[in-house]
């Protein structure tokens, strides 16, 4: 089990190093000078070159991708020489040091994913901080809304095959799997947030904090959940259903489950007591999948409800050319794309000894 971790482990590393990789040289080929951006209208030439010397932009691409590594390591080499970009600045970072050897002094640090250029210097993680915790509310509400009638749909549906409930069901199922999220978050937000807001009192937009009309503080507003997390499990909810009756249906024709029915259970005890947890196992395969996909697809349905998360962040950063932000974004999005796929690959090695035998 050892080695096997270890192997998932070293794969995670490599598949991030090439996720970074592709961030960073996909951003900077991008046309425009980052000096210029960071700058906005108000530049002139002293400093511009400031700027480009203060965050390495006058060094060679390949400099440049050397200093981004050293930034996102954990453990990372600085100069000692002040007018350097990896001297280390007082506010830059919190940094350990570990030793110096001349004129290269060697850290334990945070990754460092730069700060954002159009919010009066920013940290980028603080950015993410501020806006990642509300996206993983959202996802979590999504996820549980698309498991729990999911489940029970799928249920409902193998019960009743081939009845028109069960065909139903499959035409929701499958207009829940094709429609794209960011035109079911417009049909949503204009019928239950504008044509009906007289009976559903909801909002067409609103984030999960709002600010009092004193300006006084924040407070919670839980009804601004309800459509984005609809909308925002709706993909899954088509899928779980599809899972859970097609699990079902195959559990339910398995000999142990005509015993059950030759001792005179009732259908329902049947389902509770001995299908339900067998037919779960492919459900939450898929569900493991999709909380992790859903940081990255909440970014229409966030930023279409106002929805201050983390993918309102990202589209309001490409509309700003902040490419700070959106490199950072995109990286935090791949590590938790990552960290959940080694997590379930773990667990299904130790349920499963046959899978880290291969």
């Amino acid at each position: 089990m050892i080695k096997y971790l270890l192997y998932k482990t070293g794969y995670a590393l490599l598949t991030l190093f090439g996720v970074i990789t592709v961030i960073f040289f996909l951003f900077t080929v991008l046309p425009g000078d980052p000096a210029r951006l960071m700058l906005d209208q108000n530049e002139n030439s002293e400093q511009i070159a400031i700027i480009k010397k203060k965050y390495g932009f006058d060094q060679p691409i390949s400099k440049q991708y050397l200093y981004y590594l050293n930034d996102l390591s954990f453990i990372s080499f600085h100069s000692t020489n002040p007018d350097d970009y990896t001297h280390l600045t007082d506010g830059k970072y919190s940094a350990v040091k570990l030793f110096t050897i001349g004129s290269t002094t060697t850290v334990l640090k945070a990754p460092y994913l730069r700060e954002s250029f159009q919010k009066n210097g920013k940290k980028v993680t603080q950015v993410i901080g501020d806006t990642l915790p509300n996206t993983v509310v959202l996802a979590i509400s999504a996820i549980v809304i698309a498991i729990i009638i999911g489940i029970i749909l799928g249920i409902i549906s193998a019960l009743y095959k081939d009845t028109w409930l069960d065909r139903l069901i499959a035409l929701v199922s499958t207009l829940g799997m094709s429609l794209p999220s960011f035109f079911a978050a417009i049909l949503f937000a204009w019928v239950f947030g504008f044509l009906l807001h007289k009976y559903t009192h909801l909002d067409m937009t609103g984030s999960l904090y709002e600010v009092d009309d004193f300006g006084e503080g924040k407070y919670i507003k839980w009804k601004n959940l309800i459509l984005p997390a609809i909308v925002l499990g709706i993909r899954p909810l088509g899928v779980v259903i599809q899972l859970m009756r097609n699990s079902l249906l195959e559990v339910l024709s398995q000999d142990y489950i005509r015993t059950a029915r030759a001792k005179g259970l009732s259908e329902i005890r049947i389902i509770r007591k001995h299908a339900l947890k067998n037919s779960l196992n492919p459900v939450v395969t898929a569900i493991s999948g999709w909380f992790a996909s859903m940081l990255a697809g909440a970014v229409f349905v966030e930023y279409i409800f106002g929805w201050n998360g983390l993918g309102k962040e990202v589209v309001e950063a490409l509309n700003t050319l902040d490419l700070p932000v959106i490199m950072g974004s995109v990286l935090v999005i791949a590590t938790t794309f990552v960290i959940i796929n080694i997590l379930v690959d773990i667990i299904y090695a130790y349920l499963d000894p046959k899978i880290r035998l291969s």
